[in-house]
């Protein structure tokens, strides 16, 4: 086939794909004889001339060398081959035991799934609920305020992600991870994920996603436990011989992939006391701020915003401070979204940002977060997680003690003031909120960062620091706060058999990222041991 880069089409322009393409390569359109969209992304960088931009591999009935003869000197048309699946290996080791697969997040369940598939009938542990009844407890905390330490936000079948805005965008470049995309699609996603320069789900299609790669894992022979939680390792000179779990029974395994998630503070502490080889890693923690989503898309769009092609317009912003070495930035931007309850422990207020698959809430949320260094919080390798307790729990108070979230305008935070109400859009945050100063559940560093970062993300989208736009506190989850070293075969430093896997052992930030890794940690194990 031919393939097309930097292909640019006027939003406007609703002509056939095959038909631009076949104009493109100076062919009659009878001569395009299919047309697969590889990329499409948006330039909005003129806002009076904002175009989509693809990628377009086309098959045409005449030989290619043709077509590219008549085109010599353009170097957006070239000759592309079919991609050549990566063949998996099977190891020699005998695997005494069907492997363990701990949490049911991203990494877990492509983990989980792929065992599956190749044969090796994995057991998947996951401490939380799945996700139909997952859905039901995170909206009774989020109406009610009563909190399920067991099913919430952070915790249950999908891991934290299923309660975001599904983002599937990664920096990550593995050829695999065009599998993961068609995998999703197989259970559900939408079809434009495999293209989309920056793909999103949304909450609610990643729920029955995630219920699909469960049912397939069982399928496939697979066992999947729910409400069962590791509370303990058996190792052996230096080998894992075998789990226990909180209610008593012991797992017998010389495998198992910990892919437990950023917020599994107990089982870092467990895994800790078993001298399991960890570090401590810088993460971000500060606010999400909220402004009406018609503000960011004329900030993007210009005249054009509201065109019936564009999308909910999102937003990425840096700000450098020019003596302290700090830096604030937009985290997870959610256009079209609501902040969310993402509490994990009692008594602590923890906020993230989640949207629907058509983003249509009319409000743009984001984290804005300041970076945190290991020197800022101790000397020791788990003294990240007491860190991120300390202002969780400060926020918790703050707020009225009762899972209310801390909320302040920008005018008063940038006044040294606290009180209004004046808000440019209602706090989307439930169970309510508290109109506070956030100095009093954040670092000095991060308010003060914020403070230096807020005018400047002003200029660069008007009205960003409007005096009513509000910031609901604490964002704290922004990524694991240690990392659990592991070797180049995924399988920890210094305890053989025990594979740490995606964001919560600190190799992945994202859906896609920690799904690639579980995958390819999987693949690892089956490279390794016969079962």
């Amino acid at each position: 086939m031919l393939r097309i880069t930097n292909f640019r089409v006027p939003i406007d322009d609703n002509t056939a794909m095959a038909k631009l393409a076949a104009k493109r390569l100076n062919l009659p359109p009878q001569a395009v004889l299919e047309v697969v969209l590889v990329r499409k992304a948006l330039d909005a960088r003129r806002k009076n001339n904002i175009n989509f931009v693809y990628t377009l591999d086309v098959k045409i009935a005449s030989p290619e060398g043709q077509a590219l003869a008549r085109l010599r000197g353009d170097k957006e048309v070239t000759m592309v081959s079919q991609a050549v699946g990566q063949p998996v290996a099977y190891g020699n080791r005998p695997l005494e035991h069907r492997p363990v697969v701990v949490g049911l997040g991203p990494a877990g369940m492509l983990a989980g799934l792929t065992l599956a598939n190749y044969g090796y009938k994995p057991l998947v542990l996951e401490r939380g609920r799945d996700v139909d009844r997952r859905t039901q407890d995170i909206t009774n905390f989020w109406r009610t305020g009563k909190f399920d330490e067991v099913s919430n936000v952070q915790f249950g079948e999908g891991g934290a992600g299923t309660f975001s805005d599904g983002k599937l965008t990664t920096r990550v470049n593995d050829p695999r991870m065009r599998d993961v995309l068609d995998l999703l699609v197989e259970a559900g996603a939408p079809p434009e994920i495999k293209y989309l320069h920056k793909p999103h789900i949304g909450t609610d299609k990643l729920r029955e996603v995630v219920k699909y790669i469960r049912k397939s894992i069982i399928e496939f022979g697979g066992q999947v436990e729910f409400e069962t939680m590791v509370t303990d390792i058996d190792v052996k000179e230096g080998k894992l011989k075998g789990l226990m779990l909180e209610d008593g029974r012991y797992i017998p395994c010389t495998t198992a992939l910990f892919g437990i998630g950023h917020s599994a503070r107990d089982t870092y502490y467990m895994l800790h006391k078993n001298q399991v080889a960890m570090q401590a890693k810088p993460f971000a923690i500060g606010v999400r701020i909220e402004h009406p989503q018609e503000l960011i898309d004329r900030a993007q769009y210009g005249i054009t915003a509201g065109h019936p092609n564009l999308s909910a317009a999102d937003y990425a912003l840096v700000y450098h401070t020019k003596d302290t070495g700090r830096t604030a930035y937009s985290f997870c931007m959610c256009p079209g979204g609501i902040v969310v309850a993402a509490a994990s422990e009692q008594g602590q207020v923890v906020t993230n940002g989640m949207s629907y698959y058509n983003r249509a809430s009319g409000i743009a949320n984001s984290a804005l977060v300041v970076n945190v260094n290991p020197s800022d919080y101790g000397n020791s390798i788990l003294d990240g997680i007491e860190f991120q307790r300390k202002y969780e729990s400060l926020a918790y108070q703050a707020a009225g003690r009762n899972y209310f979230a801390p909320v302040q305008t920008v005018g008063d935070f940038l006044a040294g003031k606290s009180g209004s109400e004046s808000f440019l859009v209602n706090p989307s945050y439930n169970p309510g909120i508290a109109a506070v100063d956030l100095r009093q559940c954040l670092p000095r560093f991060v308010t003060d960062t914020l403070a230096e970062a807020l005018p400047d993300f002003g200029r660069k989208i008007r009205g960003f620091d409007h005096n009513d736009a509000v910031m609901t506190g604490v964002e704290t989850r922004t990524s694991a706060p240690v990392r659990i070293i592991r070797n180049s075969d995924f399988v920890s430093e210094n305890t053989e058999g025990l594979y740490p896997i995606g964001e919560g052992a600190g190799y992945a930030g994202g859906i896609m990222s920690a799904a690639l890794d579980g995958l390819n940690a999987a693949l690892a194990l089956i490279g390794k041991y016969r079962y």
